[in-house]
C-alpha cells in the first residue's frame, strides 16, 4: 500500500510528488497522458518567479520532473477510472489495474472548454483548435481567429501572429480579463486585430474552415468573417468526471476544498486546476501541490 497517489502530473501533481518525496512517503503519481497538464500546450512562461526572462513551457516542465526522479517518486501513465474504499484506505482504478493507498492527492487538471457554436466539432482538426502551440505552424501565411478574452487567448494571439498573417482577436465583451501588459503586447503586434462585443455563432466551410458566422452582442447584426482558421480559448472544464458522484464538486465540475485542500471524503485532496478557486495559475497550482502534500504527511504523522 502506498501512503499517497496523486492522480495528474502537472505543475500541481509534480510539487505534491516533490514535496511527498522529500517527506520519504511512498507515493505514486498516475497520469493518463504526459507529465505538463494542460500548460503544456502554451509555449513559454513569462510570469514564474525566477525566470525574468520567461522559460519554455517543457523546459519548466521536465525540470519539475527531474526533481521528481531524484526523490525517486515513480510516475506511471495510466487512466484513472474512479476512487474507492478500501481496507482504512482507497483503491485507485485505472483501465488495467488497481493501487491502493491510504492518502490520495486529485491533481487532475482541466481541458479546454468548447465554444458550442455550430459545426465547432465537425470542424476541429480541420481548421479548429484549441491549442496555438500545437497546430500554429499549419497556419503559417493564413488569417485566422482567436476566440476568447482571458490571458490564454491574447498569448495565443501573439504567439500566432509569428505564423499567420493576420490573427483577429474576437471577444465577447469590450473588456479583456488578460493581463494588461499582454493586451498592451497585442495591440502594439500590427497582424493582431481586434473583434469586439462580438460572439462565434457558426463556423463555416467543408472540407475545412473557410469563414465563421459572427453575431454583435449589442446590435444583433450577423456577418460572415473568412478566415482558415479558428483558435478557441473560452475557459477550462476540470477533469473531475471519474469522481464527479464521491467527492463534492460545484455546479461547473471543480472539486471544493477546505483550507488545507482537503475534500468532502477524508485523507482525499485536490489541486491545482481541477479544484474550484479564484486564479487557474502555474504558480499557485505549485503552492497548491505543496499543501496537499503536506496535509498528506501530517495527516499519515497523526494516524499513521
Amino acid at each position: 500500500m502506498y501512503d499517497t497517489i496523486i492522480i495528474g502530473a502537472g505543475p500541481s501533481g509534480l510539487t505534491a510528488a516533490l514535496y511527498a518525496g522529500r517527506y520519504r512517503l511512498k507515493a505514486l503519481v498516475l497520469e493518463k497522458m504526459v507529465p505538463g497538464g494542460q500548460i503544456i500546450l502554451s509555449p513559454s512562461i513569462e510570469n514564474f518567479p525566477g525566470f525574468p526572462d520567461g522559460i519554455t513551457t517543457q523546459e519548466l516542465i521536465d525540470r519539475m520532473k527531474k526533481q521528481v526522479d531524484e526523490v525517486e517518486v515513480p510516475v506511471e501513465n495510466a487512466d484513472v477510472i474512479g476512487i474507492t474504499e478500501d481496507s482504512g484506505g482507497y483503491c485507485v482504478k485505472t483501465q488495467e489495474q488497481s493501487f491502493t493507498a491510504k492518502t490520495v492527492i486529485i491533481a487532475s487538471g482541466a481541458q479546454a472548454k468548447r465554444l458550442n457554436a455550430v459545426n465547432e466539432e465537425l470542424f476541429i482538426g480541420k481548421g479548429v483548435s484549441y491549442c496555438g502551440t500545437c497546430d500554429g505552424p499549419l497556419f503559417r501565411n493564413k488569417e485566422i481567429i482567436v476566440v476568447g478574452g482571458g490571458d490564454r487567448a491574447v498569448e495565443d494571439a501573439l504567439f500566432l501572429s509569428g505564423y499567420a498573417s493576420k490573427v483577429t482577436l474576437i471577444h465577447r465583451r469590450q473588456g479583456f480579463r488578460a493581463s494588461e501588459i499582454l493586451i498592451e503586447k497585442a495591440k502594439n503586434e500590427p497582424k493582431i486585430h481586434f473583434r469586439l462585443d462580438t460572439v462565434v455563432e457558426a463556423i463555416n466551410g467543408g472540407p475545412k474552415v473557410s469563414g465563421v458566422r459572427l453575431k454583435n452582442v449589442k446590435t444583433s447584426e450577423i456577418t460572415d468573417f473568412p478566415c482558415e482558421g479558428v483558435f478557441i480559448f473560452v475557459g477550462i472544464k476540470p477533469n473531475t468526471e471519474f469522481i464527479k458522484n464521491y467527492l463534492n464538486i460545484d455546479e461547473t465540475g471543480f472539486i471544493i476544498t477546505g483550507h488545507d485542500l482537503s475534500t468532502s471524503r477524508k485523507n482525499i485532496y485536490a489541486c491545482g486546476d481541477c479544484r474550484q478557486k479564484t486564479l487557474y495559475q502555474v504558480i499557485n497550482a505549485c503552492g497548491d501541490g505543496a499543501v496537499a502534500a503536506h496535509s498528506v504527511h501530517q495527516s499519515i504523522l497523526n494516524h499513521g
